[in-house]
């Protein structure tokens, strides 16, 4: 963790410099363990900084034995989480595996973690879900513990959900103080959380009941809102946080514009369906999105540059299935 004006993650005009993460979700759909750390290895090859782990009891690894795995296969990309879910684990065993993971790597890890969003999987093996206020306040709980023992500190904690006497946090980490914490949201209460607890900090779209997203966030100016949400509720520590955020579609074109056009088409054909279409987009609503990248390379390069610009944020993550598609626009950033 870095000071704003740190010439190791600034540039010269005060902004964090670019940082490359591929890994999330798409990683369910990648089929087994050793085509799973070849993944991370071509990643690293790339030169991505992290590669990221999604938190899913369906047809995927297990993220923490999978780290491990990674702390010994790779040499130099971060090794992430995105996102584990609070509720399949207690914070103290958790703490455990995390600094322990961070001794193997020499010090790679980034902790992200979340609050859990699907129910299915709760209910499929039979872990209490809980109401969303219920969820926020447990994950507040066990990002204050996951602080400490991080640390190093003996933790005496009389919780809401947990309660923890005279525990000391050990393996001690390799990075100091400890690991950083990510966390992801797109609402305001979540955002708010991840505000007074992390260090890095995924700006993803909010979602409507049923769980699809939002079309209206994917837009630049309702990024930007979440943003300021971020900073209100971060007050001094705002400069510190580094701000994610993960590139949905790319498609490498010399044609944007038409590209985008067919995008909306799509969109109003009722593709895809986990979108809620509650606006109506314009051609340069969609090219100027973060989550959408359609250009050259140059031309995503300049995209990207724009989104820093207007809302800070600098972390650029993809899928995946995109790893190859955006290969070449690391390059093009690298240093900035």
């Amino acid at each position: 963790m870095t000071t704003a004006k740190d010439s190791s993650t600034h540039n010269a005009d005060g902004l964090r410099k670019f940082r490359f993460g591929a890994g999330g979700e798409g990683n369910k759909d990648e089929g087994g363990a050793r085509k799973f750390v070849k993944l991370a290895q071509t990643a690293e090859e790339y030169g991505y900084d992290t590669f990221a782990i999604p938190d899913h009891l369906g047809n995927q690894v297990g993220p923490l034995a999978a780290l491990g795995a990674l702390s010994q296969a790779t040499s130099t990309i971060r090794l992430a989480t995105s996102v584990l879910a609070n509720g399949f684990r207690h914070p103290a065993l958790l703490a455990k595996e995390a600094t322990t993971i961070d001794v193997l790597s020499k010090g790679r890890l980034e902790l992200g973690i979340g609050s859990g969003w699907m129910k299915e999987e709760f209910d499929k093996a039979g872990i209490h879900f809980g109401t969303p206020g219920e969820r926020i306040r447990r994950l507040d709980e066990a990002l204050t513990i996951l602080d400490r023992l991080m640390r190093g500190e003996t933790v005496d904690y009389d919780g809401e959900f947990y309660q923890i006497n005279a525990l000391e946090g050990s393996p001690r980490p390799r990075q100091g103080p400890r690991p950083p914490i990510a966390v992801g949201g797109g609402g305001p209460k979540m955002l708010a959380l991840a505000a007074k607890h992390a260090d890095i900090i995924s700006v993803a779209t909010g979602t409507t009941k049923d769980g699809k997203l939002r079309l209206s966030d994917m837009t630049i100016e309702k990024t930007v809102e979440r943003v300021d949400r971020i900073r209100e509720a971060a007050g001094d520590r705002f400069d510190e946080i580094e701000l994610n955020w993960t590139i949905a579609t790319i498609v490498i074109t010399d044609d944007r514009e038409a590209t985008a056009q067919m995008a909306l088409n799509a969109l109003a054909q009722g593709y895809p369906p986990n979108i809620a279409r509650d606006v109506e987009l314009s051609v340069d609503d969609i090219l100027s999105s973060p989550y959408l990248a359609f250009g050259s390379f140059e031309e995503i390069a300049e995209q990207i540059r724009e989104v820093r610009r207007r809302t800070t944020m600098s972390y650029v993550g993809v899928f995946p299935t995109q790893m190859d598609a955006f290969a070449p626009v690391i390059p093009l950033l690298r240093g900035e």
